[in-house]
């Protein structure tokens, strides 16, 4: 019986696990120098994490969690986002007793949504995300933003934009909860169901309805900016000054609330029209939120972060292939003894830091040539008989098409004496 992968699932194979491998380490030199460190938390939570941190009337806590009951009859889900997880773990921790008030973090890993997939969006997906826990300052809210267009930038995908806004504080949402009743309550009846359902809980989520995305009561609706506190008015305005001090551009999107409950004050996207994503399109956000880790039971603690589908990230990658990400060498053995003499070759090269491989399929030599071509290799080794008995091989460069004869003793230093600017090896 022949089984497939199931809906909404991608196979990594080789062919495309070397991109996935550079954007990793891209990501990581990244967050090196803005000096987040890695945090790795359970691909599957307790439900109840994502009810309370998510939000129970979001898309995703009603429509796409992954749950089920484990043999203990407890309820589990595989995590739909990161931030929850972290947060639970920042409190779970202790880690607002570490002696340094702002911890700066970043997850990578599969998250899973049931949703109806698409180019550049699965069920299961890949995230990585960086949260800043234990300050709020306005600046921490900036350097996020500036780590996340970096990361956009350093990845060459084109024309982009950072979307601003801001939720403002409990007093502020307060306010604009009422303003947003007032407005839908007349026209309540002409929404969708699940906006009839959001309207009393939480009618902020009506915004990112969408079935009702044209209607427009829509366009007409409060913009949460209108009702600011003066204390968020200040911190919005201070964001705003700090980018223009660093110019960096950003557009103020009155429209832009985000799908996760938890988010308060500074929210942000950045928008690219890079046509290999599409004009328009969401690349990543995030945003402040002040009250997530008190929810959680740990004590008042602020915090911003943002998050990256890294699947859209990919899609704005080169398709080019990558010579840089050949091999060092390849070995050609012609012969049984040669077979034995080439494992040693590789295993002492390998032992000495180059990348290798050889033929184990016994092929000829026009076989063995196109998988050393295949494989991007810099330079050959053929062996064969006559090399095992003279005790020597002979060495191929496949840029220049060069070939020389050289001692089984001196290999090593040949290839890091005489690569003659085709690799730099280190």
């Amino acid at each position: 019986m022949k089984y497939n992968r199931p809906r909404g699932t991608v196979d990594i194979t080789p062919e495309n696990s070397e991109k996935w491998i550079e954007m990793e380490q891209l990501l990581r030199t990244v967050a090196a120098n803005y000096n987040v460190k890695e945090m790795r938390t359970p691909i599957f939570e307790h439900t109840e994490l994502f009810s309370r941190a998510v939000g129970d009337t979001t898309d995703v806590v009603t429509k796409e969690m992954y749950t089920f009951k484990d043999k203990g009859d407890r309820s589990l889900t595989l995590r739909p986002e990161g931030t929850a997880g972290i947060a639970r773990a920042y409190v779970e921790n202790k880690m607002y007793a570490l002696p340094e008030k702002l911890q700066k973090v970043y997850y990578m890993g599969p998250m899973f949504r049931y949703e109806r997939p698409q180019n550049g969006r699965q069920r299961q997906f890949h995230q990585f995300g960086v949260e800043m826990l234990g300050v709020e300052s306005p600046y921490v809210d900036v350097e996020c933003m500036l780590m996340a267009v970096t990361i956009v930038e350093a990845l060459g995908i084109k024309n982009i934009k950072l979307h601003i806004n801001s939720l403002g504080d409990d007093e502020s949402r307060t306010a604009y909860r009422e303003a947003l009743k007032n407005h839908f309550r007349p026209v309540l009846n002409d929404l969708c169901e699940d906006c009839q359902a959001r309207f009393e809980k939480n009618p902020l989520r009506i915004l990112d309805c969408k079935v009702d995305a044209k209607n427009p009561v829509m366009a007409s609706a409060p913009r949460t900016i209108d009702y600011l506190s003066e204390k968020a008015k200040v911190h919005f305005d201070k964001v705003c000054n700090l980018l223009d001090d660093l110019e960096i551009e950003y557009v103020v999107d009155t429209n832009l609330v985000r799908g996760l409950d938890y988010y308060s004050h500074t929210v942000f996207e950045i928008i690219s029209d890079d046509p290999k994503l599409g004009a328009g399109s969401t690349v990543g956000g995030g945003g402040r939120y002040n009250g997530l880790v008190e929810e959680l039971g740990g004590p008042a603690t602020p915090g911003v972060g943002f998050a990256f589908g890294m699947e859209r990230l990919m899609l704005a990658l080169d398709d080019e292939e990558d010579k840089e990400n050949g091999i060092d060498v390849y070995v050609m053995p012609l012969g049984d003894e040669a077979r034995d003499l080439a494992m040693q070759i590789i295993t002492m090269l390998r032992a000495n830091g180059f990348t290798c491989d050889m033929d184990y399929a016994g092929r000829g030599l026009k076989g063995q040539f196109k998988s050393s071509d295949r494989f991007g290799a810099h330079l050959s080794i053929i062996i064969g008989e006559d090399e095992v008995k003279g005790e020597y091989v002979n060495i191929r460069c496949n840029h220049s098409k060069e070939q020389s004869e050289v001692k089984l003793e001196d290999i090593l230093s040949y290839i890091e004496n005489h690569y003659e600017g085709d690799h730099e090896h280190e």
